[in-house]
């Protein structure tokens, strides 16, 4: 756990002689690929906000009024998870897409 912190750290560290890496990495993107990247899937967002609801609670803003207080490693944690869901739910979707595809083809090629 140790080694994940220290490269939370490295990778949301504004003061290491290579900047935020993350940001580097962002800027570094083609325009094509960000604009791809925000605007996700509707099921996937839900699935991500599900998940961070779990994570933060789930009151109800309507009835309560809800602060969450952390500090910039706990905040790092959480955008890494939420990164690393958002990876995993895309690639998910992709290889669903991807076998749908496949049986769609095969069911052409065996009639």
């Amino acid at each position: 756990m140790n080694n994940l912190s220290n490269r939370v750290s490295e990778f949301f560290d504004n003061e290491g002689e290579g900047g935020n890496v993350l940001w580097q990495y962002v800027q570094s993107l083609h325009p094509e690929t960000v604009t791809q990247l925000s605007k996700p899937d509707p099921e996937v967002v839900q699935v991500m906000e599900r998940n961070l609801i779990g994570m933060l609670g789930a009151l109800p803003h309507e009835h309560f009024n809800v602060t969450v207080t952390t500090n910039r490693e706990n905040l790092s944690r959480l955008l890494v998870s939420a990164m690393m869901s958002g990876y995993f739910l895309r690639n998910a979707q992709q290889r669903m897409e991807f076998e749908t595809s496949l049986h769609e083809v095969a069911e052409v090629h065996d009639h």
